[in-house]
């Protein structure tokens, strides 16, 4: 007996091609993402894992000019209660010992007329150069140029966004904004296997903030596993007072879902400890992370593993050791050294390298000694 089949018209057949096609294409296409999905996260992980290594192998400069004695140099600081402007200050003092070199410190008190006539008293005391702690060179964009006029080489930290001889100073001393933000973003991606629910905290009154607010988003805007849950703006000088309230409302609108924060300085999470221990079970698991500082708060936190998993710090005491190399670099009409430290994440499992027992980041890569050899001491 023959066995007929039933014959369809062309214009079914045609649709029905049309949507084998499209199921295919649709396969392909989340095959190719989630390709693309892993490749990110393997990215994060080795970027992480590069990141949280040991610093022990000096990759500065090992060349430079002999260092003469006897220079005065002249050290204008933002603030000395800012943690990170005093380490970098001492790092000054323990380089210029080692060169005999006199150190003055002139403190801005935290603001701007205060910064205006510390770098007046500077001028005046006729140095060999000038160095800036942590305010944008911009803000004395007129008193930089004078001290150019005079030959007087100025150094900065934290004075630009970027390393590098910008804004009328021979270099500026730092960490790329830009990595140490995208590192502690890539790690909430590593530690997540790409499931992360991202809150990130920034104060837009930094024009630095917002760019590291802006990487980390970017980052976790790339993980197709992850959520970006929001950018809170908020005053790193009112945290004391907005932080408890902001994380109790946080919890209420994300649940479970927020499951990593991201700040671009340790002072957000100073005082989110309360609320979240308060919270029980709903905050249980958040992570917190912080793409700046390295506070002594910060390093006890992840030390116990309370409400801080992460924080990426500068290597303040080096950077005062570079700044001192730089302004020597100047003196001898040489070009900068061009160095920028790479990023480093302190975390519960490396905490106790690189400075991490006396709370902060002070790497085991014998830079002193690479100094002492380039200056001839």
């Amino acid at each position: 007996m023959k066995t007929s089949f039933p014959t369809f018209p062309t214009s079914i057949r045609r649709a029905r091609r049309t949507a084998l096609a499209g199921v295919l294409a649709a396969s392909l296409a989340a095959l190719a993402g989630h390709a693309m999905a892993d490749d990110f996260l393997d990215l994060a992980k080795q970027k992480v894992a590069a990141a949280t290594a040991p610093k022990n192998k000096w990759d500065g400069p090992t060349t430079g000019p002999k260092a003469p004695a006897g220079k005065t140099i002249v050290f204008v600081a933002s603030d000395m209660r800012n943690g990170g402007v005093l380490g970098v200050s001492k790092g000054v003092e323990e380089a210029a010992r080692t060169l005999g070199w006199t150190v003055r410190v002139l403190d801005g008190q935290g603001t701007v007329q205060g910064r205006t006539s510390a770098f007046n008293q500077a001028m005046a005391l006729k140095p060999a150069g000038i160095l800036l702690g942590g305010f944008d060179a911009r803000e004395q964009a007129t008193s930089v140029k004078k001290a150019n006029e005079a030959k007087v080489p100025v150094v900065g930290w934290h004075a630009a966004k970027e390393a590098g001889a910008v804004d009328g100073m021979f270099f500026n001393v730092t960490t790329s904004a830009q990595d140490v933000a995208e590192i502690a973003a890539l790690y909430a991606v590593a530690k997540s296997d790409g499931k992360a629910g991202v809150v990130v905290f920034t104060d837009s009154a930094y024009a630095v903030a917002i760019a590291k607010s802006n990487a980390m988003a970017n980052v976790i805007r790339k993980c197709g596993g992850c959520s970006l849950l929001g950018v809170e703006d908020t005053p790193l000088a009112d945290t004391s007072t907005r932080m408890p309230q902001l994380t109790t409302s946080l919890l209420q609108r994300h649940g479970a879902k927020w499951s990593y924060s991201l700040g671009i300085n340790d002072l957000y999470f100073d005082f989110m400890g309360p609320t979240l221990q308060s919270a029980g079970g709903s905050a249980k698991g958040l992570q917190n992370l912080s793409g700046g500082d390295g506070s002594e708060s910060a390093y006890q936190r992840i030390r116990n593993q309370r409400f801080q998993a992460g924080t990426v710090p500068e290597p303040l005491n080096l950077h005062g050791w570079q700044m001192v190399d730089e302004i020597n670099r100047a003196l001898a009409s040489q070009a900068p050294s061009g160095y920028s430290t790479p990023v480093h994440l302190v975390t519960a499992e490396n905490i106790g390298n690189d400075g991490g027992p006396k709370n902060s980041f002070d790497p085991d890569n014998g830079y002193r000694n690479a100094y002492r050899a380039i200056w001839g001491r």
